[in-house]
């Protein structure tokens, strides 16, 4: 009984100081097994190269989540044509992630769902007429499965607006991470309409706690924002490839920490750490997270980048062993 006790005390610091350390802070998320369904509304092949660089990541990782669909929203030039040439250059890698792991999608099953979404801004009420895309939300919303769908948001939310209007009980099945900024100020009133027709719905307002994925954190030796890509992901196949010269060969992928978030974490309370950034609390909301405003958690004048970046260092080593899987003899 005493060495019960004794081995029960020891194992308790143990467990604290590991803690402290930040050994045990994370959840295990997609990356130890658990399996999320992922939606992506992205306005890729628009202005800023970094939704490609995002999508050829989550492609990487793909055999962990169960993608539903695809949606180009932009609103902008981006269109569903730009979502399927990465699904092309995919193609080409699937010999080769297939031997890796059984478990990615087949390409045939993602183009089929590319749809498009809205190509322009709603008008002042929040919300206009039905896309493809916003019609798809609602479908995937609707499925016979238990698990919430994740829909992350990498451009503007227009059609998760539209998709809300046409069927407002899908909130109770989806959960949003919105990386806002420039995409909410592309379509300030698609924000505006859920912000005040749906309060109660589960939603993380990202708008500078992303940046922590290419601002701050370690950038020494090879995880540098250029020196990884040249590194550990030039070279690498056709999707390390198609990356590589991308926003001038460095690093950006902002739209990353809402599939980070998923990897490693707690998705299902943002408040908890994990590779996409730790949120808190909207006040009078109970499901809608944003930035953490303490200065320690900032990066510069960036609020919560912080909680993104101080995982950069194993968030680039996994996903550089990832790559290796497609590093040529």
């Amino acid at each position: 009984m005493a060495w019960t006790r004794r081995f029960g005390a020891t194992v308790a610091v143990l467990a604290a100081l590991a803690t402290a350390s930040g050994a045990f802070a994370l959840g295990p998320g997609a990356i130890g097994g658990q399996r999320y369904r992922v939606l992506i509304s992205t306005d890729l092949g628009g202005s800023d190269e970094d939704d490609i660089q995002s999508m050829v990541h989550y492609l990487i990782y793909s055999d962990l989540f169960d993608t539903e669909g695809l949606v180009s929203s932009p609103p902008g030039k981006g269109r569903a044509g730009d979502i399927l040439k990465v699904v092309d250059a995919y193609e080409r890698d699937y010999p080769t992630l297939n031997r890796a792991s059984r478990r990615y999608p087949g390409p045939g099953a993602l183009r089929a769902m590319v749809r498009q979404g809205a190509t322009e801004p709603a008008p002042d009420r929040g919300y206009s007429q039905t896309t493809e895309g916003s019609e798809w939300i609602v479908r995937c919303a609707g499925q016979p499965d238990e698990r919430p769908l994740y829909v992350l948001v990498w451009g503007s939310i227009t059609d998760v607006a539209q998709a809300l209007h046409d069927a407002p009980g899908i909130k109770d099945k989806i959960r949003v991470y919105f990386i806002a900024s420039w995409n909410q100020r592309n379509d300030e009133a698609a924000f505006a309409y859920i912000d005040r027709e749906h309060p109660d719905m589960w939603l993380i307002h990202c708008n500078t706690t992303f940046r922590g994925w290419y601002v701050g954190g370690e950038q020494g030796n090879n995880l540098g924002n250029r020196t990884f890509v040249n590194e550990h992901v030039n070279g690498h196949g056709v999707l390390g490839d198609f990356f590589a010269p991308l926003k001038g060969g460095s690093i950006k992928m902002g739209d990353t920490p809402s599939v980070a978030f998923l990897l490693r974490g707690t998705p299902d309370d943002p408040t908890q750490e994990s590779w996409g950034g730790r949120f808190v609390r909207r006040a009078g909301r109970a499901q809608w997270c944003v930035d953490d405003p303490h200065p320690d958690a900032a990066e510069g004048q960036y609020a919560g980048a912080k909680t993104v970046n101080q995982w950069r260092a194993d968030y680039l080593r996994d996903w550089a062993a990832r790559m290796k899987r497609l590093k040529a003899d």
